[in-house]
C-alpha cells in the first residue's frame, strides 16, 4: 500500500454503505481509494452499485471466484448476510448456506493477506448460539474470532475492535510476517 493510496474489495456489498464511509474517511485525510472488486448477487443492489460507483469488476457469487482471480488489495470489506444470525431470520447460523459466507472471507484473507478488514453484521451475531445465558458472546462469534485470530497464523494481528450498537462491526488491522 502506498501511504496515500488504498485498494479495497467490497464483498456482499449491498448498496455500498461500508465502502461509502471508508471512502469518505480516506478522502477527509487526503488518501485516494480504489475499489478493485465488488461482490454482490442481488440484481437491484448491483444496479444501484453500478449507478453510484464507477468500476467494472463486479463479480457475482463469491463461491465461484477463485483466489487467483481476485486482484491484489489492501483492505477487505464484507457485510456478510445477517439472516442466519438475526432475530428476524431463522437463526440457523453456519447451518444456513448464507452463514457459511464468512468462511469465504477467511479463504480470501488467508490467500491475499490484506493490511486490514472490516466485517459488518447484525447485533444478533454477538449472542448467536449462546452456550450459557451469562456468556458475553455466543459460539458463532467465538468461532469467527478464533478463525480470524488463531487460524490465520500467517498474519500477526495488530489490533482488533468489536463494536456492537444495533449491528456488529469487527475491525482488524494486520501485518504480514
Amino acid at each position: 500500500m502506498k501511504s496515500n493510496y488504498i485498494k479495497f474489495i467490497d464483498l456482499f456489498a449491498g448498496l455500498g454503505g461500508i465502502r461509502i464511509g471508508f471512502e469518505q474517511a480516506c478522502k477527509d485525510r487526503g488518501i485516494k481509494t480504489e475499489c478493485v472488486m465488488t461482490s454482490e448477487i442481488k440484481p437491484h443492489a448491483i444496479e444501484t452499485l453500478k449507478h453510484n460507483h464507477s468500476h467494472e469488476n463486479f463479480v457475482g457469487d463469491i463461491f465461484k471466484v477463485k483466489n487467483q482471480d481476485i486482484p491484489d488489495f489492501d483492505f477487505l470489506f464484507a457485510g456478510f448476510p445477517c439472516q442466519p444470525f438475526s432475530s428476524s431470520g431463522k437463526r440457523h447460523g453456519f447451518a444456513d448456506t448464507r452463514g457459511t459466507l464468512f468462511f469465504e472471507i477467511e479463504r480470501i484473507i488467508k490467500h491475499k493477506k490484506p493490511i486490514g478488514f472490516i466485517l459488518e453484521n447484525v447485533e444478533g451475531l454477538v449472542k448467536h448460539d449462546l452456550e450459557n445465558k451469562n456468556d458475553e458472546i455466543g459460539q458463532t462469534l467465538k468461532t469467527i474470532l478464533h478463525k480470524l485470530e488463531d487460524e490465520l497464523n500467517q498474519i500477526e494481528i495488530k489490533s482488533t475492535t468489536v463494536l456492537t450498537v444495533s449491528y456488529t462491526i469487527i475491525i482488524f488491522l494486520l501485518t504480514s510476517e
